[in-house]
This record gives structure tokens, C-alpha cells and sequence, in this order.
């Protein structure tokens, strides 16, 4: 007699069934992208500028970003949707619309600069024209991510991270006073002065920025659907333990090297250039320049080539953010794992902003003002929408019996919080 029997179902898989490398994704791309071409400019500057007196608001920035990064993280893994989605199945359509506009603008802008910094970088390498490298680079961005399948795409990025470590390395390239770094680091001399708190509160708005939300609470969701058993959290609470303790793994990894890095650029910059009297810094190029008659040769060959690669890491993520945030708005597929005629309009949304993005690069447009706005924007979308994610990740309705605990929302609100005086005072010093 035959045997009728069904089968075993298969085992749902848990992330402790992966390997390490494999647990991390989602958290470990996002912080790596942090540290972007424009970003390496701020850090670069804070560093000439200041010194030492800077090193203290990477230690601050560190459990902030965790919080609030954890958070998204969250509320993609436990929902099964990302930002957009929530925020337009949950809250007033003109939020959504507004929110959603700025962050574009924003992440457009901010594509053009890290190109243009690429640009920068290799003309500095290798000599030639900056007008073919912006083309290059937007071209290249934008084809790995349309033909490149999500699985094969993300393990890319994850292997790209490793070029920051170039900013780790140039650290060693000079002599340290450990000492006196340390004690500007944990007993800082905080200035009271115009050019200081503005270029602390770039600091803070380089570092927690809106995009970087976006982008990985998508992932989670991109991470949930490539795995046939996967669900949101809220409806498989056997699968919560293990998957909540994975995104606090990945999150604490990605953004420790993010402020890792970070730390670096400061500190190698106060060691050469502040100590040099080199204290006016505009790009992340000029930095690489500046370093070289002071550090060396191969001090100012490792700052180069990061910039190209932490720019062939952040534009995607930039374009991909934008992408999931009008897909989520409009309630269009989004996926990297689909085909391009399968989400259309996601994909026109990541080449619309990668193309503007290069033909911003071609025009006179000053990169500097650029960045400038860029980060005007990003910091007053940043408080709305965090705001909206702090009270989203305790509605029942969104997140089910995974709402919140209580250390987890005061961390929130506290980065909440710190964002908005960063604001305010950005907002002063405009008015100054």
C-alpha cells in the first residue's frame, strides 16, 4: 500500500541556521553608507577646523544611531512593509506626500555631490575627465543595481564595506597621542561659538540621516521575502525571538564600524591637517589633496580610493531609499529581486534620481552649496520622521504584541530628541 503521508514541512529557517557573515546585512550596509563621500567631507572638516574638539559627538552619535536605526529595522522586520507603507496605510496623506518630496530632493542632491566626489577622486588617481567619471560612475550605480538580482546585489555591498577600512588604516599612517585623544574624546572643551555648533550639527546630520531609515527598514522586508517561509513578525511570533536578535547583531556591527570610521577621519585629519594649520576643508577630494604633502603618499592613495568606493556603496543606497519610499507611497511593487519590467516605476524612481543626479554633476552647480542644502533638508525631514517612527513602533495595530520595550523607546526619543535641538540650533545659526 502506497505510503499518503504528507511530508515534514520544512523547518522555518532562523538566522541562527546562518553563518556570521550571513546575519549581517541590512545594518551593516546602512552604516557603512553613512559614511559617504559627503559625509568624509563633513568628518574631514570637523577635523581640520577643530581638532581634537569634535572626536567627543562620534562617541555620542554611536548609541543614537543604534537606537534609531534599530528601530526602522523593526518596524520593517515586524510589520513586513517599509516606512512609506506604514505611513500611508496609517497617517494623513499630505504627510506622507510631503515627507516622501523632500526626501527625493534631498537624496538627489546628495547623489549628485557623492558623484561628483568620485569624480574627484579618480580624476586624482589616475588624471582625465571629471565629466566621463560622473557619467561612469552614475552609469555603473545604476546598472548593477537594476540587473544585479537582490541576493547577489546586497552580498556585493556587504564585500564594499570593506573599503573603509582604508580610513581605519590611514589612522596608522601617522603618530597617535593617545592621551590627549582620549581626553578630548570622553572630557570634551565644548566651544560656544557660531562655526562650532554649526559644523556639530552637520556632524549629527551626516551621521543620523532620513534615507538611512528608509533604506533599512526596505531591507528587512527585502531580507523577509527572499526567504520562502519568512513572515512579519507580528504574525510568526516563534520566528520574533531569533530575528529580533539578529537586527540588534547587524545594527550594533554597522553602526559601530560607521562611527568607527567616522572617528577615523576626524582623528587622521586633526593629526595632519589641523596640526598643519590646514583648517578650511570644502570636499572630501580637497581633504585626500591636502593630506598628501603633510601624511604621505600612501596616507593620501588609501583616503582616495575610499572615496570612490564608499561613494560606489552610498549611491545606490540613496537611489534605493527614494525608490522604496515612492513605491511604499504609491503602493508599487519594490523589490531589487524583480525583474525591471516587473516594477517599473520602482526602478524608473532609482534611475530618475541617479540621472539627475550625473546631470547635476555635469552642470556648474557648486557642489559645496549643494551639499549645504542637502543637509538643510535632511535635517528638517529627519525630526517629522522620526517622530511619526518612534509612534508607529508602539502602535499595536502596526507592530502586534513586538510594540516597543521601554529601553528601546527611551533611546528613541532621546536621538529624537537630540535631533531636534541639532535642528534648532542648525536653524539659528542660518539666521545668524
Amino acid at each position: 500500500m502506497a505510503d499518503t503521508r504528507l511530508p515534514d514541512p520544512q523547518p522555518i529557517p532562523t538566522a541562527s541556521d546562518a553563518s556570521w557573515l550571513d546575519k549581517l546585512g541590512p545594518g551593516l550596509v546602512t552604516g557603512a553608507a553613512d559614511d559617504d563621500p559627503s559625509g568624509i567631507a563633513t568628518y574631514s572638516q570637523a577635523g581640520a577646523q577643530f581638532g581634537y574638539g569634535l572626536l567627543w559627538s562620534l562617541l555620542l552619535t554611536f548609541p543614537l544611531m543604534v537606537g534609531i536605526q534599530m528601530i526602522s529595522a523593526r518596524i520593517g522586520r515586524v510589520s513586513g512593509h517599509g516606512l512609506a507603507t506604514n505611513v500611508r496605510r496609517h497617517y494623513p496623506a499630505w504627510l506622507l506626500y510631503g515627507l516622501v518630496s523632500l526626501l527625493v530632493l534631498a537624496n538627489t542632491i546628495n547623489i549628485a555631490a557623492d558623484i561628483s566626489a568620485m569624480a574627484d577622486a579618480l580624476r586624482l588617481l589616475v588624471g582625465g575627465s571629471r565629466h566621463l567619471y560622473v557619467v561612469f560612475f552614475g552609469m555603473l550605480s545604476l546598472l548593477l543595481q537594476v540587473f544585479i538580482p537582490y541576493k547577489r546585489y546586497v552580498r556585493l555591498l556587504k564585500w564594499l564595506t570593506l573599503v573603509l577600512l582604508a580610513y581605519v588604516a590611514t589612522v596608522f599612517t601617522v603618530k597617535i597621542p593617545w592621551a590627549t585623544v582620549l581626553q578630548h574624546t570622553f572630557l570634551p572643551h565644548l566651544q560656544w561659538q557660531q562655526d562650532y555648533i554649526t559644523t556639530t550639527v552637520a556632524v549629527f546630520g551626516t551621521t543620523i540621516s532620513p534615507y538611512l531609515f528608509f533604506w533599512q527598514a526596505s531591507q528587512e522586508v527585502e531580507e523577509m521575502h527572499a526567504q520562502p517561509r519568512a513572515r512579519a513578525l507580528k504574525d510568526t511570533l516563534a520566528q520574533a525571538g531569533d530575528q529580533l536578535r539578529r537586527i540588534k547583531l547587524d545594527t550594533l556591527i554597522g553602526m559601530a564600524f560607521s562611527n568607527l570610521v567616522a572617528f577615523s577621519i576626524v582623528l587622521t585629519t586633526a593629526l595632519t591637517l589641523h596640526a598643519h594649520g590646514v583648517t578650511d576643508i570644502q570636499t572630501s577630494a580637497q581633504a585626500a589633496t591636502a593630506l598628501r604633502p603633510i601624511a604621505g603618499e600612501f596616507a593620501f592613495l588609501l583616503f582616495t580610493v575610499g572615496i570612490v568606493g564608499t561613494g560606489l556603496l552610498a549611491v545606490p543606497v540613496l537611489a534605493g531609499s527614494a525608490a522604496y519610499a515612492v513605491a511604499g507611497t504609491f503602493h508599487w511593487k519594490s523589490s531589487l529581486e524583480s525583474k525591471p519590467m516587473a516594477a517599473k516605476g520602482f526602478y524608473g524612481i532609482i534611475a530618475m534620481a541617479t540621472l539627475v543626479g550625473v546631470g547635476m554633476g555635469l552642470t556648474s552647480i557648486d557642489p559645496i552649496k549643494a551639499l549645504f542644502w542637502s543637509a538643510v533638508l535632511n535635517g528638517v525631514i529627519s525630526l517629522p520622521i522620526m517622530v511619526v517612527m518612534m509612534l508607529m513602533a508602539v502602535r499595536s495595530d502596526i507592530m502586534g504584541a513586538l510594540v516597543l520595550g521601554a529601553g528601546l523607546k527611551a533611546l528613541g526619543w532621546l536621538c529624537t530628541g537630540v535631533m531636534a535641538v541639532a535642528v534648532l540650533a542648525m536653524l539659528v545659526t542660518m539666521a545668524m
